[in-house]
């Protein structure tokens, strides 16, 4: 018998609403995560992908992931893991610099044997290069096998990539899929293999409004998954309806019922009723000890932009989340991230792109060509209930040294 938590889509590093306890909260998240998986003596931790919010995460970040498989380590319990869209660079991964210390193992079409139960990993695969996919895992001796990847798959709700056909073409026949990319948990049986997501374990938007958890897998006679939650920062969901001359009173005796102390509070106003500033309301719920407060008022959003299914409450994702779906380039992606996340003053923003454009131009001279073929041809996703970058087409590259590991220096 083999028993593993199934984890992924851990955002490490994400500061949501600009607010550092935020960004401490996924990394809790995280380490509540491996902590049970010591205490509860499993086999494996495996992570779907996803580790990192951004492929450049934070210094602290990094040392504070360190730390967190460091422990998992010295419970003697293995961390396997693959790349996910957010992480992934052109260069050797943040998993390598893990694996080279020897605290993660990277998967790949080689099986990684825990108990008995074969383990394989395939990274995040942007859609234009999927149909050159041959699925060819080596051989295993095992008495189960599991595959582990990233992407948005059918039979699932805005999948675009087909678990049958994995299941199907694949050289080594699998008894589970593990996934990671939609924050949503869920299972189904395909083929007579369980495909399972194990959703986020913070809330990375206000679209995702169940508990979050973690899966726990055993591997047996048969494949069996249970859900266990995680005790997270409360988000209080405060939805008001208003009827005629109803207004901002309203709004505020709704969220007033609520103990908000240290909550992140969503209001959502529906209705007719009079004007509310949304202002006024969050003001209120700060006053009462609220950590961040975001109200949207749904009467003063047009069609159009219901269509478009973006969340304000976080400017600077609903950026992020329209730049990916536009197909271009690693190389622009790098340049967008330079302009909106530079530190530099305004006025040296343009030595600062000129400088980076040099540098690219150094390393790749094809690097600034948009990969005009994907454009054409993906549509974004959905993004209604899912995570909010999941049109990220940022293709895994597997860096290392000649050794076959990585080495630190190129992750600094």
């Amino acid at each position: 018998m083999t028993r593993v938590i199934h984890t992924g889509d851990t955002h490490v590093g994400y500061q949501q609403y600009n607010v550092p306890d935020r960004r401490d909260d996924f990394l809790d998240a995280f380490r509540q995560v491996v902590r049970d998986a010591i205490a509860d003596d499993a086999d494996a931790v495996v992570h779907a992908g996803d580790l990192f919010h951004d492929r450049r995460p934070a210094l602290a970040d990094i040392m504070g992931t360190l730390n967190v498989l460091e422990e998992l380590s010295k419970a003697d319990i293995p961390f396997l893991a693959v790349v996910g869209n957010h992480e992934a660079k052109r260069d050797a991964q943040w998993l390598d610099l893990y694996e080279s210390l020897g605290l993660a193992t990277r998967l790949d079409d080689e099986p990684t044997v825990i108990g008995d139960t074969a383990f394989y990993g395939l990274d995040f695969v942007p859609r234009s290069q999927r149909d050159d996919l041959d699925y060819d895992f080596a051989a295993h001796d095992a008495d189960s096998a599991a595959l582990v990847t990233h992407g948005l798959f059918q039979p699932f709700d805005y999948g675009d990539w087909d678990a049958e056909e994995i299941l199907t073409e694949s050289s080594v026949e699998f008894d589970a899929m593990l996934l990671g990319d939609n924050h949503d948990p869920g299972k189904q049986q395909v083929k007579d293999a369980w495909v399972t997501y194990c959703g986020s374990t913070e809330r990375a938007s206000a679209s995702e409004r169940e508990d979050r958890g973690y899966n726990i897998v055993t591997f047996d006679d048969e494949v069996r998954i249970t859900r266990r939650g995680l005790d997270t920062r409360e988000f209080v969901f405060v939805d008001v309806d208003l009827g005629p001359e109803e207004g901002v009173e309203r709004v505020r005796s709704r969220v007033g019922q609520h103990d908000l102390e240290d909550a992140v509070v969503i209001v959502s106003i529906s209705g007719d009723g009079d004007p509310v500033t949304p202002a006024s309301v969050e003001s209120f719920a700060l006053d009462r000890g609220a950590l961040v407060a975001r109200v949207t008022d749904h009467r003063e959003i047009t069609a159009e932009e219901r269509e478009t299914d973006i969340s304000f409450a976080d400017p600077d994702d609903a950026v992020t989340e329209r730049v990916r779906d536009l197909g271009l380039s690693e190389a622009a992606h790098d340049i967008d991230e330079t302009i909106r996340a530079s530190k530099v003053a305004d006025a040296n923003v343009k030595d600062e792109v000129e400088r980076h454009v040099r540098e690219l131009l150094s390393e790749d001279s094809d690097a600034l060509a948009a990969d005009t073929e994907t454009a054409a041809s993906d549509e974004a996703p959905d993004t209604a209930s899912v995570n909010e970058d999941d049109a990220d087409d940022t293709a895994p590259v597997d860096g290392t040294d000649d050794d076959g590991q990585a080495s630190v220096e190129e992750f600094l």
